[in-house]
């Protein structure tokens, strides 16, 4: 228990604003439940949270140590009263989320709360299965990342042994990402294999593409798959075969038929005509090869994730 003492430039002030002040990190929804279960008292007795505080009171709070530190980035997961996560599979070392198109995977300069590793975070620490004061404890991570405006599944290890054995299985090859994505105009021939190579300008975070080997230059291998044509839109399976930033949008501008939506490596005219503003692409199947031993994992050997619903699919190719 905390106590709170009200001074004189507070006095007047409803008790709920004057705790949300005094704890920014304890969610509002999380607050006004205090109120009603008794966990905030004034004065020792039962406080309802739009009384008028005066000079003197003392506040008596029933809440977690964690809500009263400072905020910073690796605790602000404690502000999301209400996780939103859509949850592919989980079991007790992973889960595979299906990330919304919008939303940021980590903190960025844009944003830094209402992230898919805060979500994550949040969801396990009120479930209990994850605390940051317990000793020696991993923090939940992310083996994979997705850009803000692309949805898809991404992979999160819930202890250090699933992380590694992952982020093994990525580097390796050993787990298969298929992508599903709509082309303006139909790759020729529809279906096969592209080869270049890309390097990355960190300053305008864009790539460019070369079909000879490039001083920082990293090989890209992208094989797909046209699976159906209407109009001007092509739907296209794409799997990974190695995982470089904007591999798929760059490579498809390159070869004259970028995606649908794309602001950076697409066309504004098409984009606005359509009333697109994020690129047409989705991680929608994760395969778990694992050709080799995967310890712990050895389970997930061979079993195959889907996403049903892709937005844009079912926008423009519905059956």
């Amino acid at each position: 228990m905390r106590e709170l003492t009200v001074g004189k430039n507070d006095a007047g002030q409803r008790l709920d604003r004057f705790v949300g002040k005094a704890l920014p990190l304890l969610p509002p929804a999380l607050l006004q439940k205090y109120v009603r279960l008794k966990r905030i008292k004034r004065n020792g007795v039962r406080a309802k949270g739009d009384e008028r505080l005066c000079e003197g009171d003392v506040l008596q709070l029933y809440i977690n140590d964690e809500f009263f530190e400072q905020p910073r980035e690796d605790n602000l997961f404690l502000t999301l009263f209400r996780p939103s996560l859509d949850i592919v599979y989980e079991d007790e070392n992973i889960m595979l989320l299906n990330k919304r198109p919008g939303l940021v995977v980590h903190a960025d300069e844009t944003e830094k709360v209402n992230t898919l590793i805060n979500h994550i975070q949040a969801y396990l620490y009120q479930k209990r299965e994850w605390n940051p004061k317990w000793e020696n404890a991993f923090t939940p991570a992310l083996c994979n990342r997705i850009d803000r405006n692309t949805g898809g599944i991404v992979i999160a290890a819930k202890n250090a042994e699933a992380l590694r054995i992952i982020n093994d299985k990525i580097r390796d090859r050993e787990i298969a990402k298929f992508y599903l994505c709509i082309t303006l105009g139909r790759m020729e021939p529809a279906g096969g294999r592209i080869e270049c190579f890309l390097r990355k300008d960190e300053s305008k975070n864009q790539v460019m593409v070369y079909h000879h080997p490039v001083p920082e230059g990293k090989t890209a291998i992208t094989l797909y798959e046209t699976l159906e044509s209407r109009g001007e839109l092509s739907l296209v399976e794409v799997e990974l075969l190695t995982g470089r930033t904007h591999q798929i949008r760059a490579s498809f501008a390159d070869a004259g038929h970028p995606l649908l939506g794309d602001g950076k490596y697409g066309r504004g005219d098409v984009n606005r005509r359509y009333g697109e503003t994020r690129q047409a692409l989705y991680s929608y199947r994760l395969r778990f090869d694992f050709p080799t031993d995967a310890g712990i994992l050895e389970y997930l050997r061979g079993k195959t994730f889907t996403v049903d619903e892709v937005p844009f699919r079912d926008k423009y190719f519905k059956k």
